[in-house]
C-alpha cells in the first residue's frame, strides 16, 4: 500500500518556494520511513493500494480542505510541518472536521514521530481493508458448551467487514477421506518427534482435509468443531490446526466463532502467530493467569512436543514451550464492538497434568478480575510481543 500525499497550499503562497524549504522535511520522513511519498490527486484518495495523507504545506490552506473534503473518503490524516503556519491551519481543518463528527488525526512533530505513526496507522488501514475482502469458514456449528458465543454474521459483516460461511462437518469428512496429503516444510521434524506414528499419520489426514476446505472455498481462516473428530476418527483437530497457522491461515478451535475473529484481527494487525487458550486459573495478588490449550502455531513456540490430546488422552496434542517475555492477551466480543486487551508478559511455561498440554503463566498489565468480573467468553488470544496500543487504535478507528 502506497503512502499517497495530496497537497494544500494557500494560493497566496509561492508553491514552488515553499516545496524547497519542505523539502528537508520530507526526505527526512521518507529515509526514516524507507520509502518514497507519492503525490496523488483527488482520483487517487480513496483507491485500496493507497494510504492518503493530506500534507497542508502553509496556512491559508484551510479553504481549499473545505472545497474538496466531501469528495475525500476518510481517514483525514493531515501532515503538518513547523513552517509556514502549517500547523496552525491543520488545526482549524481539525476542528472544522469535528465539528462534522468526523475522524481526523493531525501528524506532526520530529521525522522518528511522524514516520512512526505512519507506519502505525497504515498497518490499522491496511487490516481495516483486509477485513472487508476476508472469508472465514465455519466448519460444524460451534461447540455445545459455548453457550455465550453466537455471533449474528450479518452484523460482523456490517461492523468488521468480515463474510462468514457455514460449512457442514461432513464435508469435512468427506476431505478428510480423499486423503489429499498436502505437503508441509514441517512434516520431517513432526516425525522425527518419536509420536505414535498411527496417530501422527491421522492428525495428518486431519489437517489435509481441513487445507482442501480452504483451498475449495478459498478461505482465509476457518474454525472447526473438532470435538467431533474424537468420535469419527479417534483423532483430534489439534495438529492440522497447528499447521495451517503455522502457514498463515487462521485456524482456531471447537467452532469459536469470536475467537477466530479475534485471532484473525490480532494476527494481521502484528504479523505474529496466535495461541488460542482457555484460561485456567488466577492469582489476584500477583495479577496473573495460566492459560492452556493442546494447539498453538508451530511457528510460535521455541520448542514443541507431541502428546496425546488432553481431555481424550488419544490423538495428537502438542506442547509448546513459548519464549517468556512481552506479550499481548486479546478478546473480542461476538457482536464486534466490545474488546478487552492487555500487555503482559509470559512469565513461565508450565507442566501440569491437569491441563491442556500447552500451558503459560501470562502476569497482565490490565486488572486480572476483569477474568471474574467481565470476562469476553471463555477462550482468549495470546501473541508475543507489546501490541495492545495497536490494538486500540485498530478501534478507535
Amino acid at each position: 500500500m502506497k503512502i499517497g500525499l495530496y497537497n494544500l497550499v494557500s494560493e497566496v503562497h509561492n508553491e514552488g518556494y515553499i516545496d524547497q524549504t519542505l523539502r528537508d522535511f520530507i526526505t527526512k520522513i521518507e529515509e526514516k520511513l524507507g520509502e518514497k511519498f507519492e503525490n496523488i490527486n483527488l482520483e487517487d484518495f480513496n483507491c485500496k493500494d493507497c494510504f492518503p495523507l493530506i500534507f497542508i504545506k502553509s496556512g491559508g490552506a484551510e479553504m481549499k480542505f473545505e472545497q474538496i473534503f466531501k469528495q475525500v473518503k476518510g481517514p483525514y490524516l493531515l501532515l503538518s510541518s513547523g513552517l509556514h503556519n502549517s500547523f496552525a491551519a491543520s488545526l482549524e481543518i481539525a476542528s472544522f472536521l469535528k465539528q462534522k463528527r468526523k475522524r481526523v488525526e493531525i501528524i506532526h512533530g520530529d521525522s522518528d514521530y511522524i514516520a512512526r505513526r505512519i507506519k502505525e496507522l497504515r498497518k490499522i488501514f491496511q487490516v481495516k481493508n483486509r477485513l472487508v475482502s476476508s472469508k472465514l469458514g465455519v466448519i460444524g456449528k460451534p461447540s455445545d458448551w459455548l453457550i455465550a458465543s453466537d455471533v449474528d454474521y450479518k452484523e460482523v459483516k456490517e461492523t468488521l467487514g468480515i463474510s462468514l460461511i457455514d460449512i457442514e462437518m461432513d464435508k469435512l469428512v468427506k476431505e478428510i477421506d480423499h486423503d489429499h496429503h498436502f505437503a508441509h516444510p514441517k512434516l520431517k521434524d513432526i516425525r522425527e518427534k518419536g509420536f505414535n506414528e498411527k496417530s501422527i499419520d491421522g492428525a495428518l489426514k486431519v489437517y489435509s482435509g481441513c487445507k482442501a476446505i480452504v483451498n475449495k472455498y478459498k478461505l482465509d481462516g476457518i474454525t472447526v468443531r473438532c470435538f467431533d473428530l474424537l468420535k469419527i476418527y479417534k483423532n483430534t483437530g489439534c495438529l492440522g490446526i497447528s499447521l495451517l497457522n503455522d502457514e498463515g491461515i487462521v485456524s482456531g478451535c471447537e467452532g469459536d466463532i469470536p475467537a477466530l475473529i479475534s485471532m484473525f484481527i490480532l494476527h494481521y494487525l502484528t504479523d505474529e502467530p496466535v495461541f488460542m487458550a482457555n484460561p485456567s486459573s488466577i492469582d489476584i495478588d500477583e495479577n496473573e493467569i495460566i492459560l492452556a490449550h493442546c494447539t498453538l502455531p508451530l511457528n510460535m513456540p521455541d520448542k514443541f512436543y507431541l502428546k496425546t490430546h488432553f481431555e481424550s488422552g488419544i490423538g495428537v496434542g502438542i506442547k509448546g514451550d513459548i519464549r517468556e517475555g512481552e506479550a499481548t492477551i486479546f478478546k473480542l466480543s461476538g457482536n464486534g464492538k466490545n474488546y478487552f486487551v492487555s500487555s503482559g508478559e509470559i512469565v513461565e511455561n508450565l507442566s501440569k497434568d491437569n491441563l491442556c498440554r500447552t500451558q503459560i503463566r501470562l502476569r497482565i498489565d490490565e486488572d486480572v478480575k476483569y477474568f471474574l468480573q467481565n470476562s469476553i467468553g471463555n477462550h482468549h488470544l495470546i501473541c508475543k510481543g507489546d501490541y495492545s496500543e495497536m490494538v486500540r487504535e485498530f478501534f478507535k478507528w
